[in-house]
């Protein structure tokens, strides 16, 4: 909101959450005051029954990216689902699109013998991505295992297609848009700061947010939008899994854990421009480098 401040730009969401009507305490979604003072694109398009893919974030970002450009402004894409800031930097690999069919075959599978038991499968069959895939991560083992089921190939035989193509293109970092990478130098400060944005979510009627959702009728633990880390852990605590007191702690053990994966992620790309986002002059930091990427390329992507 800084950067809208003192550029003309419109922000494009990076964010696998966002994207979901009804889900907005949860996802610390921007107010309607903040929605009406700049132009934000990739929020409240999709209802929670409804999937959204890291190649539609890329076709819907890539035709954004044009349309702001076109206008004059600045495109300015702002998120943390790394996975979609990778899809768009380096391209999609070309693997088996979903089959249903095969997905709902496992998701039985898990529910009569559990995702430790699909775990063991995949790597007898692709131990290169198991071994990077926790063995309750049911999500990314249900992919893995649709593709080889699917083509016969295991999803790291796709990966390293992809890279060997950006590599014979000469596409991928070389390629990539100024990346301002906001990472706390002190993890004690990071968890502090999970810990209040949890608390400030229970105080805002998060609980009541995901009860109402639940009462819809026609949403299930197992949907993308469910799976949303705060979501997951109360739907579960409202299923009667654990207890309601435990909700706090396992919701912010979740999101410490997607708060490591992201650095992760960003430490991959190293020509991110790193801001200590726990520093006293991380703002100035981050309007400097945008004035300085404005100055140099002109309204291109930030």
């Amino acid at each position: 909101m800084a950067i809208a401040q003192r550029h003309a730009v419109e922000i494009i969401s990076v964010d696998s959450a966002l994207v979901y009507r009804g889900m907005d305490i949860g996802t610390a979604k921007p107010t309607p005051d903040e929605l009406a003072a700049v132009p934000h694109h990739l929020i409240d398009i999709r209802d929670p029954l409804q999937a959204y893919s890291a190649a539609e974030f890329v076709a819907d970002a890539d035709r954004l990216i044009q349309d702001i450009s076109a206008r004059g402004k600045l495109p300015l894409l702002v998120g943390g689902t790394m996975l979609y800031f990778k899809a768009l930097f380096d391209g999609l690999d070309d693997m088996p699109k979903a089959d249903p069919a095969v997905r709902a075959t496992l998701a039985d599978e898990a529910a009569a013998q559990g995702w430790p038991a699909l775990h063991a499968e995949l790597a007898r069959v692709d131990p290169a991505t198991a071994a990077r895939l926790a063995p309750n991560d049911s999500q990314r083992i249900s992919r893995a295992l649709e593709v080889f089921r699917v083509s016969g190939q295991p999803l790291s035989f796709f990966h390293a297609q992809g890279a060997a193509k950006k590599a014979a293109t000469g596409s991928g970092n070389n390629a990539a848009p100024a990346l301002v990478s906001l990472e706390p130098q002190d993890r004690a400060w990071l968890h502090e700061r999970i810990a209040l944005r949890f608390d400030a979510m229970l105080a805002a009627g998060f609980i009541d947010e995901v009860k109402t959702l639940r009462a819809r009728g026609d949403l299930n633990p197992d949907l993308p939008s469910m799976r949303c880390v705060g979501y997951r852990q109360a739907w579960e605590a409202l299923d009667g899994d654990y207890p309601m007191a435990e909700l706090r702690d396992r919701g912010i053990f979740a999101t410490r854990q997607l708060a490591k994966r992201q650095i992760t992620w960003l430490r991959s790309m190293p020509w991110r421009q790193v801001v200590a986002c726990d520093g006293p002059e991380a703002l100035q930091q981050v309007l400097e480098l945008v004035n300085t990427q404005t100055q140099m390329q002109g309204q291109g992507r930030a």
